[in-house]
């Protein structure tokens, strides 16, 4: 089972922003302004490696 596509709390409001869908072999990007457009598809080593780059970031 995929999950619901979901935006972040920090977006706000508009749509200037992307979407993530997280799953049991990873996770799936796409922008909120083109979602009918390709849609970018990260493996769970992936996924995880990005997340913990972006946490980092914030340190």
């Amino acid at each position: 089972m995929v999950a619901e596509w979901h935006k972040s709390s920090y977006s706000g409001g508009n749509n200037e922003c992307v979407e993530v869908r997280e799953h049991s072999t990873g996770a799936d990007v796409r922008d909120t302004q083109h979602r009918n457009d390709a849609q970018l598809t990260f493996s769970t080593a992936e996924w995880r490696n990005f997340l913990a780059q972006v946490k980092n970031q914030g340190r």
